[in-house]
């Protein structure tokens, strides 16, 4: 399958067990390290139309909880969530995986068991 690509941070603990998996099952993939590279606003949108907007926001990683109340309530539309995402890639849930067509958000253990 072409296309296989894993976005993340690379010193993330839920990063090193998808790639640990991935290996495992003999995947062979690029990654992209958004931290460090940054993530285009092109590429956000085409993710956002592959999967609801708010399944991409890490709510429960420390980037979010320290965003104050009003920031916070400020998400609203994908609009704001890719302005958001840009400036504080940590917010993008992990790991984002491209296989082709098909997106994965997230340590999902059908995908990395």
């Amino acid at each position: 399958m072409a296309g296989k690509i894993i976005y993340g941070i690379k010193n993330c603990n839920t990063m090193q067990k998808a790639f640990e998996s991935l290996k495992k099952q003999g995947i062979e993939f690029e990654f992209h390290d958004y931290k460090k590279s940054g993530i285009s606003d092109e590429k956000i949108r085409e993710w956002f139309s592959k999967a609801d907007w708010e399944k991409f926001i890490n709510r429960q990683g420390l980037t979010w909880k320290k965003l104050s109340d009003s920031e916070k309530e400020a998400v609203k539309t994908a609009e704001d969530a890719i302005k958001l995402m840009m400036e504080k890639t940590s917010l993008i849930k992990r790991p984002v995986l491209e296989l082709g067509k098909k997106l994965i958000i997230g340590l999902d253990p059908k995908v990395y068991p």
